[in-house]
């Protein structure tokens, strides 16, 4: 059965991606923050640093989510969502 969660912690996602051999990247030439992407695969995308990827997750308020179970440890199932607000 899969399961699947949802963080904003910089180690995790880190381990997360790279385990799985991808990259941070963002769509090329573009400017914006919340063009921050996982890259898997040879798409047209452009690779950044795990700094520039950080800044834009936070900037755009974005967590990342991603599989923590399933029958294939090593699924890639992981995007990028809107941070949830918090209630005061």
């Amino acid at each position: 059965m899969a399961r699947f969660g949802t963080t904003t912690d910089y180690i995790r996602i880190k381990h997360w991606i790279e385990e799985r051999g991808g990259h941070p990247a963002r769509i090329k030439n573009a400017r914006d923050s919340e063009t921050v992407r996982v890259d898997f695969s040879s798409e047209p995308q452009e690779e950044i640093s795990w700094d520039e990827f950080f800044q834009g997750l936070d900037d755009s308020r974005l967590a990342f989510l991603h599989r923590t179970k399933a029958e294939d440890d090593v699924a890639r199932l992981g995007k990028m969502v809107r941070r949830k607000r918090r209630h005061h």
